[in-house]
């Protein structure tokens, strides 16, 4: 693997941009970072930026489908590998398929799969989210209120097989009891609160079991109420990292504004929550039977439930800057360094640091993409 030096270009880094920066790379790992550089243009390997910022690549933990495919459909390596080819050209370099509630046995499918995937070192693939099946019939939005249920043994023991890739599961604590989920962080699984009804208390103690995450803070959870504070509150004020889907259309920009100035520690992280139109050219796709329609940013069943989005990480790192006034570091930082830091990963990727994994992005100062770069292998020219 030769080594590269991306020179001339705006830097964003943990630290701040460094303007007319450089980045060595070797062996697929970030060598060094500087304010300037010194080699022979000549070389093969050199890679001026012209003035356009090379940031971390994206890492996005809930992506159900892209590229024209839905994970549920088929939750193969295959279909994942279609999935994160989809986004790559939006700048996601690793993501989690994300199964939708679905049965045990298809479950189970996805675990084997996505581990299969992770221990043969497969590009863009850094674990799986389940989400569901394990939520309130009351919050399930677009999930299938027949494939819900309530955490069972049986389901324990399926959550905590894989043996290489990371699992994250998104449940209703009012479906599972305390040491179910204190079993499964036990266990290495990550644990999030999503499509819930639970009380600010059931919040708290959930918690205190382990949980590390909130789903898509304010979807599918009850709303902020000022004798009822529930589980938004809970988020806020804990050091548990929230998810957000920045589209305009999940949540008002001003909801999201609000929840950033709470959160002290800051700990927030861009997801997309993409469904199969992102990186296809469809209007519509199905979803457990339903017909669900694609139209001006937003995918909505026929009665009008919103399933998902149409949203790449890039889109939400724009709205980030715009919606929420955000500089590209925090926008950037949201999309790639806080993920990898829910998933425990941040001491190897996420951020623009020697030792890490040289997964890059150049983007022009409009924000297009464009060159990725995964473990320093240049990929596909974005479409």
């Amino acid at each position: 693997m030769k080594s590269l030096v991306f020179a001339n270009g705006c830097i964003v880094t943990p630290g701040g941009i460094v303007e007319r920066g450089s980045v060595e790379v070797r062996e697929g790992r970030i060598a060094a970072v500087a304010n300037s550089v010194a080699a022979d243009r000549a070389n093969g390997g050199f890679i001026d930026l012209g003035g356009d910022y090379l940031l971390p690549g994206f890492v996005d933990v809930q992506v159900n489908g892209g590229g024209g495919v839905l994970f549920n459909d088929d939750p193969s390596a295959a279909t994942a590998v279609r999935i994160a080819q989809a986004h790559r050209a939006f700048g996601t370099t690793r993501l989690l398929p994300t199964l939708i509630s679905d049965d045990l046995d298809k479950v189970e499918q996805a675990i084997k799969a996505i581990d299969g995937a992770v221990a043969s070192d497969t590009p863009g693939i850094a674990g799986l989210h389940l989400e569901g099946p394990f939520l309130n019939v009351e919050k399930r939005g677009i999930h299938d209120k027949r494939k819900l249920r309530p955490l069972s043994d049986e389901a324990m023991g399926l959550l905590t097989s894989a043996e290489h890739a990371q699992v994250v599961v998104t449940l209703a604590p009012e479906r599972a009891r305390l040491d179910q989920i204190a079993h499964l962080v036990e266990c290495g699984v990550k644990v999030c609160i999503g499509h819930t009804n639970a009380t600010f208390d059931q919040a708290l103690s959930a918690l205190e079991a382990g949980v590390s995450g909130f789903t898509h803070l304010f979807n599918a959870m009850p709303a902020l109420q000022s004798r009822n504070p529930g589980v938004i509150a809970a988020a806020l004020e804990s050091s548990a990292w929230c998810g957000l889907i920045v589209d305009g259309k999940h949540v008002h920009p001003a909801m999201l504004r609000l929840a950033l100035r709470a959160k002290a520690d800051r700990r927030m992280m861009l997801v997309t929550d993409a469904m199969p139109s992102v990186g296809a050219d469809i209007d519509h796709f199905h979803l457990n039977g339903q017909r669900i329609n694609v139209a001006d940013g937003v995918c909505l069943s026929e009665n009008g439930t919103l399933a998902g989005a149409a949203l790449s990480m890039i889109e939400a790192v724009r709205n980030a800057m715009t919606m929420l006034g955000l500089g590209i570091e925090e926008a950037s930082a949201m999309a790639s360094l806080m993920p990898c830091s829910f998933l425990g990963i941040a001491e190897s990727a996420g951020s623009i640091a020697p030792g890490r994994q040289a997964d890059l992005l150049r983007v022009s100062p409009e924000l297009a993409i464009r060159q990725v770069w995964i473990s320093g292998i240049e990929q596909a020219a974005p479409a």
